[in-house]
Order: C-alpha cells, then sequence, then structure tokens
C-alpha cells in the first residue's frame, strides 16, 4: 500500500470510501483472487481503522488507545475466502486471543456476569499492538497498486459518463461504500446535507437494484455511541479489561461498557462507551452535545468505579482526551441482502457490518461482507 499523494488528478478502476476493515478487507480480497486494477481508499480519518481505529496523540508518541470495537468475536469460525484472510493475520500476530477479564457490573454497583451479548460469545481476539493494525495489515496484503487517501471526507458524488467523480478531478470506474453515510437519509441532518449523495449521483429509475438498496438502507436504524477518552496514571494489573453494564445499569447510567487499554508504560486508557439519549444531531447542535457527555460519562463514572478503589481514587486526575461521537455505532435492523451488495449498472457495491449475513453488526460482518463482495466484483 503506498499513500496517494494527489487525490485530486487522477482515476482509478475502484474507489472505496472508508478504509475499516470492511474497506481494507476488500481490497486484501480482490488482492487475494487475482484482481489487478487499481484500488484507492478514501477515509476522513488520519488513518485506516474505522470502528476499529486507535487513537494517536502527538505529545505522546507511544500512546495508541483503541476507542472504538475493542476486539473482535465471531458466530462461527471463518471458512473459505475469509479464513484465509483471517489465517494470515493470525500467522504475523497482528491478531492474538484477547484473555483479558470481563466482568459486569449490576444498576446498584455490585460486580455480576456479565451480560448475554453476541461480542461476548466465543473466542476473543484483539489487534497487536492496537485494533489499528488490523486494517494496517490488510493494506500490505492489498499490494502496491492499491492506495490510501486520509483525511480525505467525501460529502458529494457525481455519476458521468461511465465514471464516478469523487473529489476534485478524482474519477473511478466503480465506486464502493463501506458506510452508508452517502445513501442514509440520516446524514441530511446530522451533517447538515441538502441531499443524500448516492440518490443524487443516480436519479430513480436509472438502476433498479441502486433503488432497491437505497430503500432498504434508508429503513435502517444504527445506535449512536458517545465515547469518552480518558488517560489515567499508572495501575495495578488485576483490572479486568471490559466492564459490562446489565441491561438495567445502562437504562441508569446510560452506558453500555468501559474498557481499559493498558499502555507499554502501565499507564492506563479508559474507554466509556457511552449511549445516546436521542437529543437531535446537528451540526449546530454536537459541540455542546460533547460538552453534556464528558460531564455526564464522569459523574457517572464516580459511582461506576468504586468496586476498584484504584481506579475510583484516580478519576479526579485522569486526564480527558475527547469524546468520540460514532454516528452509526452498530447497525440494529434491516440489513442489506448480499444480492445488493453489487448494483451493476451503476457500477456501486456496498460492504459492512450492515450487510445481512453472519456476524451482523459485528467485525465478523464487515469482514464476512468484505469478502462476498470481491467474489461478486472478480
Amino acid at each position: 500500500m503506498t499513500l496517494f499523494a494527489d487525490s485530486q488528478h487522477s482515476d482509478v478502476d475502484l474507489a472505496v470510501i472508508g478504509a475499516g476493515l470492511a474497506g481494507t478487507g476488500l481490497a486484501a480480497s480482490l488482492r487475494q483472487r487475482g484482481y489487478d486494477g487499481t484500488i484507492l481508499l478514501l477515509e476522513a480519518g488520519r488513518g485506516p481503522g474505522g470502528r476499529a481505529a486507535s487513537r494517536r496523540r502527538r505529545d505522546d508518541l507511544l500512546w495508541r488507545l483503541d476507542h472504538g470495537a475493542p476486539c473482535f468475536s465471531f458466530s462461527q469460525p471463518p471458512q473459505g475466502c475469509l479464513a484465509e484472510l483471517w489465517n494470515s493475520l493470525l500467522e504475523q500476530g497482528v491478531v492474538q486471543s484477547d484473555r483479558g477479564l470481563v466482568v459486569g457490573l449490576s444498576e446498584t454497583g455490585c460486580l455480576v456476569d456479565p451480560p448475554d451479548h453476541p461480542l461476548l460469545q466465543g473466542p476473543r481476539f484483539r489487534g497487536v499492538p492496537t485494533m489499528a493494525s488490523v486494517p494496517e495489515a490488510l493494506l500490505q496484503l492489498a499490494g502496491s497498486k492499491t492506495q490510501g487517501a486520509f483525511g480525505e471526507r467525501i460529502s458529494s458524488l457525481r455519476r458521468e459518463n461511465g465514471w464516478w467523480c469523487l473529489s476534485g478531478q478524482l474519477r473511478a470506474r466503480s465506486l464502493v461504500v463501506t458506510g452508508n453515510l452517502l445513501a442514509h437519509p440520516r446524514s441530511l441532518a446530522m451533517l447538515g446535507w441538502r441531499d443524500v449523495p448516492l440518490r443524487s449521483a443516480v436519479p430513480l429509475n436509472v438502476d433498479p437494484s441502486l433503488d432497491a438498496a437505497l430503500e432498504q438502507i434508508a429503513e435502517m436504524r444504527a445506535t449512536v455511541r458517545w465515547n469518552l477518552m480518558l488517560e489515567f496514571p499508572r495501575c495495578a494489573d488485576h483490572l479486568p479489561r471490559q466492564i459490562w453494564l446489565t441491561s438495567e445499569a445502562q437504562e441508569k447510567f446510560g452506558i453500555e461498557r468501559i474498557v481499559l487499554h493498558r499502555q507499554q508504560d502501565q499507564r492506563l486508557g479508559l474507554v466509556v462507551h457511552g449511549l445516546d439519549d436521542g437529543s437531535p444531531i446537528t451540526p449546530a447542535s454536537q459541540p455542546g452535545l460533547l460538552v453534556e457527555q464528558e460531564l455526564r460519562q464522569r459523574r457517572a463514572l464516580t459511582e461506576l468505579l468504586l468496586p476498584w478503589p484504584e481506579l475510583a481514587q484516580a478519576l479526579p486526575l485522569a486526564r480527558s482526551l475527547g469524546v468520540m461521537r460514532w454516528g452509526a455505532s452498530q447497525p440494529l435492523d434491516y440489513p442489506l441482502p448480499t444480492s445488493l451488495q453489487w448494483c451493476e449498472s451503476s457500477a456501486v457495491g456496498f460492504c459492512g457490518d450492515w450487510i445481512d449475513g453472519p456476524g451482523f453488526g459485528m467485525a465478523e460482518g464487515a469482514l464476512q461482507s468484505a469478502v462476498d463482495l470481491a467474489a461478486q466484483l472478480i
């Protein structure tokens, strides 16, 4: 993989919007199947990762914090091309078993068994040294004809003379979106867009497959998360890896779980996966909501961390690294059928954890959808 230095004046065979597990997995799977075209991944973040992203700090080069998904799990053992991809990551040591302790916490602050959640079923794995290492490794597997442009947010699309026009003079013969923001009406309010970009690019009745896909996508709901990131001083080794709140505790505190990520120098990164309260999110309201969510979650932590006195005592000294808003943290319903992943007439495809199949709403689903789409493209 090479950095795409000039994304304003180039033509590529395939443009992929999003460099998370689905986007990088698609590129790697295409190469695995012998695809020889040029691939460009366009990512709004500063590096690959998506929900497997890791926070880095300019003032502390050793600091790495997984502020999205803390681990991988599978509903069934990987098969076929997915197994090939996964096994290559295992052989490289990029993913390893995550044996960290997972505990549950009740609404009264008592330690209980963790809730029955798909993310906690079966073996768990974590990226090494961080979750972002996994999409980074997939990009390497995608080879030198795959390039990445980071810090590149796409907000408009045009379809002209058989080409997808994305940014400046950038054109692509085919387009894949790995998140559904460019296709979902919720983007209008959350980002202040005037229209749904994919719908504007390809009018109704031009491509029946795309019409069906966009109709299905419009029905989808997804959870919103407000993830507070904190830096704690050095802490003991006996702390759990994940603290999951029971359903009653989640309703009381507005928090799903707390994830601890130990650093190389024994400092501790802590991520609070905060639930959304339904307040309208717009470009104007978001700054205030970020402040409100941080204050609310820090107040909740004063009670939630009591079972671990060392953490509770260090909380007032914990340094805030900000709140990350995930606008579609986990899809809930109406998955896109695999039959609609590729729309031939308009040369646009979809992959991500919101596609129907094993691991829907999980990292497994993101990777499986990438493998499935690669088969259709080939």
